[in-house]
């Protein structure tokens, strides 16, 4: 069954499009999008994900070979493949994949010379996003032209935070670029809110981190903390979301409260 085959639950609602962003690695992004877009789905959201990180973590997060893939979002960025033609179903119903390889890498250099380098994301969506309620794009970890294309795209983004001593540093930076592109690219982008990641709830530090997160960005942060947790470590080496790996696990049952806080804020 093509995407095109299924209807959305919100059909009269518009599509909402979050960059998921952090320019650290090992924050719990990719992990971040795989299991909130497939609670989504569980709760009968019509969701695409698109994986513009050239790691391609969410693309095998959700089971995808990517040594088997002729085509990836590579190809609709830079030779005008149809966007179309590259949505993947995955295991979780409602949720279609965009993948992404090693490829494009290459992108972020060859986009240097093309013609409104910074929007060609958003004009390929455009095509597709109508059908879905939520289509999210996983960043990768730099505030180069892969990233820039992805927040012109997006009409907010999600913040993924891992509760460590150095929460904040860098996220500054981010909030800077989102400033940069609001005024300049795309003046609707918003903050859609912040999550806190790998909580270990033993430690006086992850709850010094959580409230000094919550002190600067206030109602912007998700009361959904993602807890570290054994069963979300070990799904992507499944190449499944975690709600269809442990389904009654601490970290299932933590992304679908995040899911159903999505939902409440529109």
């Amino acid at each position: 069954m093509g995407f095109r085959d299924t209807k959305r639950h919100f059909p009269d609602k518009e599509t909402k499009v979050i960059s998921v962003i952090n320019q650290k690695g090992g924050v719990g992004k990719s992990t971040t999008v795989v299991n909130l877009s497939a609670a989504l789905g569980d709760d009968k959201k019509k969701v695409l994900v698109i994986d513009f990180d050239p790691q391609g973590n969410t693309t095998s997060g959700y089971g995808i070979d990517k040594e088997e893939l002729s085509y990836d979002v590579y190809d609709a960025i830079l030779n005008d493949y149809p966007l179309e033609d590259l949505i993947q179903e995955t295991c979780m119903p409602n949720v279609y994949l965009v993948p992404a390889t090693i490829q494009l890498a290459g992108a972020e250099i060859e986009l240097v010379s093309a013609m409104a380098r910074e929007s060609i994301l958003k004009g390929i969506i455009e095509d597709v996003k109508d059908e879905f309620d939520y289509v999210f794009i996983d960043c990768p970890p730099s505030l180069g032209l892969l990233t820039i294309n992805a927040l012109v795209a997006a009409d907010s983004l999600l913040i993924p935070i891992q509760c460590e001593y150095y929460a904040l540093e860098g996220v500054t930076k981010i909030l800077e670029s989102m400033k940069m592109v609001k005024s300049r690219l795309n003046r609707n982008l918003e903050l859609f809110g912040v999550v806190m990641t790998m909580y270990d709830s033993r430690t006086a530090l992850s709850k010094q981190v959580v409230d000094e997160v919550s002190k600067y960005f206030g109602n912007k942060m998700f009361k959904t903390v993602i807890p570290r947790n054994v069963k979300i470590a070990e799904a992507p080496s499944h190449g499944l979301p975690i709600i269809k790996y442990a389904r009654v696990s601490k970290g299932s049952l933590a992304y679908m409260r995040l899911a159903k806080e999505v939902v409440r804020r529109g």
